[in-house]
């Protein structure tokens, strides 16, 4: 990929994930739990890290939506738990990815994403509290980051899928 396309390709990805976010912070949470959600915007890092040519790149998809998403209506609260949640998922897709490369598909790498996404949000919750009992709410948090994974995966699937038919994107 050109450099220009590169540049471009990464701009739409953000603002991509920037509207996601924002739509999932309209949608009112029916989950027994506070503070689940669906994680649409992960949708577009995992779309990001099948897509881009490095993870460096990817990486920065992540951190663009994190930080814009926090200065478009967040707080310091928000950004630490979208933060270590985000990185932690980031870490363990490309680890899950690179390990498991023909054993693990991209709904596995997105469910591995989920699962990290809420265990780094419970540490810094404990962290915050001064108590370990907060991860109590890990299970619970599992269970509806399972479904929430293989519903984003199955999306960034299909939209992986069709992006390569794009010359651009031929491997």
């Amino acid at each position: 990929m050109k450099k220009t396309s590169r540049i471009v390709y990464i701009g739409l990805l953000v603002a991509q994930a920037l509207v996601l976010h924002i739509v999932e912070r309209s949608i009112p949470v029916p989950f027994i739990t506070p503070g689940a959600k669906l994680g649409l915007a992960n949708l577009i890092t995992v779309i990001a890290l099948y897509t881009l040519d490095s993870k460096k790149d990817a990486f920065l998809v992540l951190f663009l939506r994190l930080t814009l998403g926090t200065m478009f209506g967040g707080n310091l609260s928000s950004f630490m738990y979208s933060a270590s949640g985000g990185i932690l998922s980031f870490l363990s897709m490309c680890i899950v990815k690179d390990l498991f490369k023909d054993k693990v598909s991209i709904i596995g790498v997105s469910s591995a994403g989920a699962i990290f996404h809420n265990v780094g949000q419970l540490i810094i919750a404990s962290s915050i509290v001064k108590n370990i009992g907060v991860m109590l709410y890990l299970p619970i948090l599992s269970t509806i980051g399972i479904g929430t994974g293989i519903f984003i995966g199955i999306t960034a699937n299909y939209a992986v899928s069709h992006l390569r038919k794009i010359p651009m994107f031929k491997v």
